[in-house]
């Protein structure tokens, strides 16, 4: 079945020749913001470059240019006989104790999960020190890959203590770990958590579907109960070509 293709005048797409900022990015900013409020579906073909061009009075080498930088940020892909076609928007995730599923469940993202590993090991020296256990006691190791839409954005790793809950394969591919922990009485109260980045090894990268060395967002995070105790400790990655955290920042009095 043929995909649609975005009608540009009904997207109110133009731009300012009075202004400082460059044409080419004035386009890619409104054809992303289209993307990202549902006016450009995923799936649509963007349309004829030339006829774009001519309809905003821009040069060629400019729409390719500003189409070319929403290719780079993953919000659109170039397909040989097919033409430009819009992907996925990013994934912009509130920085709260929140788990992702939740979030992209939120979105109407289709959150689905892999289970890659579910099992007990002896805790590392970094689980332990966020959960504050002796290092080499039984600790529960959980693996995820986590996908929107069927397409995966993050790999999960998380140490739990033993016996906090009952961690069925099953549940856990059909839904949260946090909602997981909340319907079995834990109570989650605060965390502490990092933010980073580096770039995505071998196994990674064939997991996301990315290239070796791809740039990854990573997260750690240890996550208190009510009462204090450290009932969960992870360390993420996602691609960074579809997946963004937000801040939001309060000037000091």
């Amino acid at each position: 079945m043929p995909k649609p293709t975005a009608d540009s005048a009904a997207l109110g797409l133009g731009v300012d020749r009075t202004s400082p900022v460059p044409l080419y990015h004035q386009l890619a900013q409104q054809l992303e913001a289209a993307i990202e409020q549902g006016r450009l579906a995923p799936g649509s073909l963007l349309g004829n470059e030339l006829e774009l061009a001519a309809r905003l009075g821009l040069s060629r080498p400019t729409v390719r240019q500003a189409i070319q930088s929403l290719v780079d940020k993953g919000l659109m892909v170039r397909r040989r006989g097919v033409g430009t076609q819009v992907v996925h928007s990013r994934i912009k995730r509130p920085l709260e104790l929140s788990s992702l599923y939740d979030d992209l469940e939120a979105a109407d993202r289709r959150p689905a999960t892999r289970v890659l590993r579910n099992t007990v090991e002896p805790a590392p020296a970094e689980a332990a020190a966020a959960l504050g256990v002796a290092e080499g006691s039984d600790v529960h190791l959980v693996e995820r890959l986590r996908l929107a839409h069927g397409e995966p954005v993050a790999l999960l790793r998380n140490h739990l203590p033993p016996g906090l809950l009952d961690l069925d394969t099953g549940r856990l591919e059909a839904t949260g770990l946090y909602r997981m922990m909340r319907s079995s009485g834990v109570t989650l109260h605060s965390a502490r958590q990092s933010v980073g980045a580096r770039a995505a090894t071998g196994a990674e990268a064939g997991l996301l579907t990315e290239p070796p060395g791809a740039p990854l967002l990573t997260m750690e995070r240890t996550t208190f109960d009510a009462g204090g105790r450290a009932v969960e400790f992870g360390s993420h990655v996602y691609r960074a070509s579809r997946y963004a955290f937000e801040f939001q920042l309060l000037a000091r009095p």
